[in-house]
């Protein structure tokens, strides 16, 4: 077979290697499309994609079309008689070809194409940059995505955290659960109940983990995670999220606040300077704050209380327990029903608030996990499914090694 030179540059771009070689080339200027026909020499020599059993010759072919990288502004497409051969061990196989992967419709470098530019664009925006269905975009996300995480090993994880964040508005959540020492999601699943506690146990195990060697969990004050914890990571202590116990406080005092703006009316419109803490107010907030400070209160003793409780969590262990039944006793003697109420909930948490002195972590790593997901959801306007939610999940928070295709 004699080759234009313009074929050979192809063949040579393409990479092609024996038995391949490039058959011709057409170009559409109406369609704006080059295809590109690939074939075999006559005898070539074939692997079993199976058992690798190689010197096997064509049994007969089928005809296969991929979408290659764009030829400038037009589109590009390799089409070739893909052989079947005969395996004296296997049987009648389809052989792999070098530049795509078994049952997708696009080249091995326009997946990596499709890969590095999901990165940083919505799904939806990619698919119509590209001229692509989204669906066959996520089939090719959702591929690579199962394929990295097949290969995560989680023998060396000791310490988690667990979240839940939102697939929308409403009541629709998925459960995270992070690696707290690097930073990367191991695993999401639908629902926020004791059963996505078992579920990570179980996918767990499946990539190597042992339950009984997770040593501390951080989560929020949940019945459902922490029965969950006791069963399924029964050696794990638990650490209750600082932020979800500064919250229950917090809200315990915007509570004495709106109660007691009905006879103050000073305090209208002033419910972020006693949740937000005092240094991270702009000047003008911390001249009111300091005026309202002056009064006798009930809400300015109710922040006092939360201010208090603040400091706790920079003590050391042999200090912290002193000063947390030092706070208790302050605010259940208050007189102000939601700071008692807020106390007694803090009491029934106790050893696992307590913990934190020695274990010293925090759920702040998920909180950004969740910014960088919710990010994500939003400039993609949600997702149809929770499972192109939680494939998202993993590209963008997982630090998975995709081995993009090159």
């Amino acid at each position: 077979m004699v080759s234009s030179p313009l074929e050979d540059l192809f063949a040579r771009a393409l990479g092609l290697e024996v038995p391949w070689q490039l058959a011709r080339v057409t170009f559409s200027e109406e369609d704006r499309e080059l295809h590109l026909y690939l074939d075999f020499k006559r005898g070539g020599n074939f692997s079993c994609p199976d058992c690798n059993n190689s010197e096997l010759t064509a049994y007969d072919t089928q005809d296969k079309k991929w979408r290659h990288l764009d030829f400038f502004q037009h589109q590009a497409f390799l089409h070739a008689r893909v052989p079947r051969v005969k395996c004296p061990s296997c049987g009648v196989r389809q052989v792999a070809v070098p530049w795509a992967r078994s049952g997708s419709g696009f080249t091995l470098l326009f997946e990596a194409l499709i890969l590095t530019l999901v990165q940083d664009l919505p799904v939806k925006a990619l698919a119509r940059l590209i001229g692509e269905h989204d669906t066959r975009i996520w089939r090719v996300l959702r591929h690579y995505i199962d394929e990295a995480r097949s290969r995560e090993d989680y023998q060396d994880v000791h310490r988690i955290g667990i979240d839940e964040t939102a697939r929308k508005r409403g009541h629709q959540y998925v459960s995270l659960f992070v690696d707290l020492d690097r930073s990367r999601v191991l695993f999401t699943t639908s629902g926020k109940d004791q059963s996505t506690v078992s579920a990570f146990a179980n996918d767990f195990v499946a990539h190597g983990g042992d339950p009984e060697a997770v040593t501390d969990v951080c989560c929020d004050m949940s019945p459902a995670f922490i029965a969950g914890v006791e069963n399924d990571l029964p050696e794990a202590k638990i650490t209750f999220d600082r932020f979800h116990v500064m919250k229950i406080v917090g809200d315990a005092v915007d509570k004495v606040r709106r109660a007691e703006q009905k006879d103050i009316k000073e305090l209208k419109g002033s419910r972020y300077l006693w949740l937000r803490n005092p240094e991270t107010l702009k000047t003008g907030q911390q001249e009111k704050l300091a005026s309202l400070t002056q009064y006798n209160l009930k809400t300015v003793r109710a922040w006092h209380i939360r201010l208090n409780l603040r400091d706790f969590w920079n003590l050391p262990p042999e200090e912290a327990e002193e000063h947390l039944k030092r706070w208790f006793f302050w605010a259940t003697h208050s007189r102000l029903e939601p700071i008692i109420d807020a106390a007694y909930t803090i009491k029934r948490h106790w050893d696992g608030i307590l913990r934190f002195a020695r274990s010293r972590i925090t759920n702040g790593i998920l909180e950004g996990i969740n910014s960088k997901v919710q990010i994500a959801r939003n400039r993609a306007r949600g997702y149809r499914s929770v499972d192109y939610f939680k494939t998202i999940i993993y590209l963008v928070a997982g630090k998975l090694n995709l081995s993009l295709p090159t």
